[in-house]
């Protein structure tokens, strides 16, 4: 964790405090680090500049933060500035928990209607390319397996990294799984059937199988899991890679 000032000053080691524990909280609630650096950089960012401790902040000067160009020189679109309006405004929230303010002056703020850009993906043509340069060894068929279930479940990048053999349960013939989302809720969904055979042919890569393995084992073994190494692939499996392809 970052180990800047929050606020210059005698009362710094106070403001950094709660800084690190809001943090910390953030990190436990939400299960991901990149939220965690956003917020932090955001806070330092505001309050360093600032030069004023939490308790002294006024909605007006939130208000030409959050609207005010950043480090790039741009212009903020309403994504950036209602990030930026959350950000504190859950920090100040926290405060307020902590009984080290009274108020949160960013309930005064308006937040912008958010226009997000058209999302920018893979076709199905820049995903068979993509399926089709990874290695044919263990680790490649691991891979493949983590590309497909991302591609195909939709799941953001760590609640599909941190799947486990305990979170798949097989239900008649449809095998379903059960991830931590944002903000620690879980869900459960069905696991498509392209994806259950690519961690299938992946796991039997490295002398694993599903209805073996302890439930705390991930779905993604390393190169050292299997023993003795990256063992040599099965014909049988160099036939289920060409299978495994995307519609």
């Amino acid at each position: 964790m970052t180990t800047q000032t929050l606020v210059p000053g005698g009362e710094a080691g106070r403001w950094d405090q709660a800084i690190y524990a809001f943090l910390a909280e953030k990190e436990r609630r939400s299960g991901s680090m990149r939220t965690v650096r956003a917020y932090s950089g955001m806070l330092y960012r505001f309050f360093g500049t600032l030069g004023k401790p939490p308790d002294q902040v006024v909605a007006t000067e939130i208000f030409s933060y959050a609207h005010g160009t950043g480090p790039s020189g741009k212009k903020p679109s309403s994504v950036t500035i209602g990030a930026r309006i959350a950000c504190l405004s859950s920090f100040y929230r926290f405060l307020i928990r902590m009984s080290l303010v009274s108020a949160n002056p960013c309930d005064q703020l308006e937040r912008p209607k958010a226009t997000p850009a058209p999302p920018r993906g893979l076709t199905a043509a820049d995903i068979r390319k993509l399926l089709e340069a990874i290695a044919g060894n263990p680790v490649g068929l691991r891979n493949r397996a983590i590309v497909l279930t991302l591609t195909i479940t939709g799941r953001r990048r760590t609640e599909v990294i941190n799947l486990k053999a305990g979170n798949l349960s097989q239900e008649g013939d449809t095998i379903y799984y059960v991830y931590r989302g944002k903000g620690g809720k879980q869900g459960k969904r069905e696991l498509p059937q392209p994806a259950v055979q690519a961690i299938q042919v992946a796991l039997a890569a490295f002398g694993k199988d599903l209805a073996t393995m302890q439930p705390h084992e991930s779905l993604w073994p390393s190169s050292g899991d299997s023993g003795c190494g990256c063992p040599e692939i099965p014909e049988a499996f160099k036939t289920n890679w060409g299978m495994l392809a995307l519609p």
